[in-house]
């Protein structure tokens, strides 16, 4: 596929589950966390800000399963707070 095709692509997407939303904007936008199938492909983890229609969105990360369980590990008993510099 050419360069100019595949940036013309449309993407598609279907929300599975909606986990949760991690932060509410003025403008009604929201950052959230959901499982997201793209394109067709296999459902992952999605954290990225969408109106209210879910017809529009950020750029965000998608995470495999085993991506989520490693940033848990990694978070759980941390204190939140951050270090001052």
């Amino acid at each position: 596929m050419a360069v100019n095709e595949r940036e013309n692509r449309e993407i598609t997407y279907e929300i599975r589950e909606n986990i949760g939303v991690i932060k509410r904007f003025n403008t009604g936008w929201t950052k959230e966390l959901n499982i997201i199938a793209w394109n067709g492909g296999n459902p992952k983890y999605d954290i990225r800000e969408w109106d209210m229609e879910h017809k529009h969105m950020t750029r965000g990360i998608t995470l495999y399963p085993d991506e989520m369980q490693a940033i848990c590990r990694l978070l759980e008993g941390r204190d939140f707070e951050v270090p001052a510099e």
